[in-house]
């Protein structure tokens, strides 16, 4: 009795150090027991307790930081004994005050109801089967969580194929759990995980940049063409300055733009909700500010080119709207590119955007002032004075966004602001 006092205590002291326990013992045999050996063990004798320690990488602690940080929670599923899993997840960061851990045989006690409603409560689950690990996917499945599960182990294939994306470890996984997975680790690393939410994030919102710009610059040739045609003008773009438009001034810088690198404080961010339009966060307002600015401003410069400064020269009207649309809309990128304010290590933060602007601008500026491209894109000289009002209103629909941005959607930006904020303090 002394005994097993001691062993429970000691025991303890050693899960409580994240240590996993082995007990050993002997028992003599007069004749060789045979192979149910077992079933003769009556008399054993202690001998002492081994304590294994398994650390977890060096790298973990900081990457369940920054997995909090990104609104991503971390949950342990794990064979070993309560004690051992509480203390190794508490040291990492996964356990913290008023949090649970549970047993398996407390989680069989569970309904499913009572399960999914605790679910948010519960970060360890200790002598775990396999069932249990897919009732656990699936109490966080009612929550509208986004799942993943990473395992290595032909237990964790049913949970694997559960998870909204099952990971398996491609160092010591078995075959069965990169079947049943959706991706495969490669070096066995959780941190990498995070690092691929990040980049996950990036390539999200560099799509969502892209849409914005095409979306809004097409629409604005649209609605362009069939409000000048209502109003009387005719076509005030040739098909040739629409193909300019849409290949060089839109398309080449587009095409960089969903390759910029990730903006400070983007792991800072709540995930996005699964239902999550691709509108949502403010961009079909935005696209509906862009657009209307596009239409007003290119429209009111032809009716200053074509009725005001040169009623008498044709093409005059048609040239600067070209240019104010093709330059306006390569300059508009900067306030699309960042989410927070727009200033000069954000517009030079991507040199292969930034060269591929000037590269462009300098093109166009090309088709309206080298006579026999003028010529071939029906494109009419300006003068000096012409030139100044095309200069001065192209910074217009940056200025009108970049205003939106800052006074009247601030509710939209301030968790951006604020993560940038953090990552600048880091």
């Amino acid at each position: 009795e002394n005994w097993e006092q001691t062993a429970t205590a000691i025991h303890d002291q050693m899960t409580a150090q994240a240590l996993r326990v082995l007990a050993a013992g002997y028992q003599q045999f007069e004749t060789d027991p045979g192979e149910n050996w077992e079933a003769q063990l009556t008399a054993v004798q202690p001998l002492g307790l081994i304590g294994i320690i398994d650390p977890p990488r060096p790298e973990v602690p900081a990457a369940i930081r920054a997995a909090k940080q990104a609104g991503i929670t971390t949950v342990m599923i794990t064979g070993d004994h309560l004690g051992t899993a509480k203390a190794i997840a508490k040291d990492i960061g996964i356990l913290e005050s008023g949090q649970q851990a549970i047993t398996g045989h407390d989680l069989s006690q569970m309904s499913d109801e009572d399960l999914a409603a605790n679910i948010a409560d519960i970060r360890v689950f200790a002598r775990t089967t396999p069932s249990d690990k897919i009732r656990i996917v699936k109490a966080w499945q009612k929550q509208d969580a986004v799942v993943a599960m990473t395992g290595d182990g032909v237990n964790d294939a049913p949970a694997l194929k559960a998870a909204d994306v099952g990971i398996a470890m491609g160092t010591t996984g078995t075959d069965v759990a990169k079947n049943a997975a959706d991706m495969v680790l490669t070096d066995d690393n959780f941190a990498t995980i995070i690092d691929a939410v990040a980049q996950g994030r990036t390539v999200y919102q560099n799509i969502l940049k892209a849409v914005e710009f095409l979306i809004s610059v097409n629409f604005a040739q649209i609605f362009t063409m069939l409000l000048a045609v209502l109003v009387g003008w005719g076509a005030v773009m040739t098909p040739e300055q629409l193909l300019i438009v849409n290949v060089l001034a839109d398309g080449i810088p587009g095409f960089f733009l969903s390759r910029e690198l990730a903006e400070p404080g983007m792991m800072h961010l709540k995930p996005i909700p699964k239902a999550a339009s691709i509108f949502s966060n403010g961009l079909g307002k935005r696209v509906a500010v862009r657009t209307t600015t596009y239409v007003g401003l290119i429209l009111g410069i032809y009716f200053v080119g074509r009725f005001v400064v040169s009623p008498d020269v044709p093409g005059i009207g048609m040239t600067m709207l070209f240019l104010t649309l093709a330059i306006g809309s390569m300059l508009d990128i900067f306030p699309i590119k960042t989410r927070g304010r727009l200033n000069w290590s954000a517009m030079t933060v991507n040199p292969i955007l930034t060269g591929s602007l000037l590269l462009t601008m300098t093109v166009i500026v090309a088709l309206a002032t080298i006579a026999p491209l003028q010529q071939i894109f029906q494109l009419a000289p300006l003068t000096a004075g012409q030139w100044a009002i095309v200069l001065g209103a192209v910074w217009l629909p940056m200025l009108v966004v970049e205003t939106y941005k800052r006074r009247q959607h601030r509710h939209e930006l301030a968790p951006w602001r604020q993560a940038t904020l953090s990552d600048s303090a880091e």
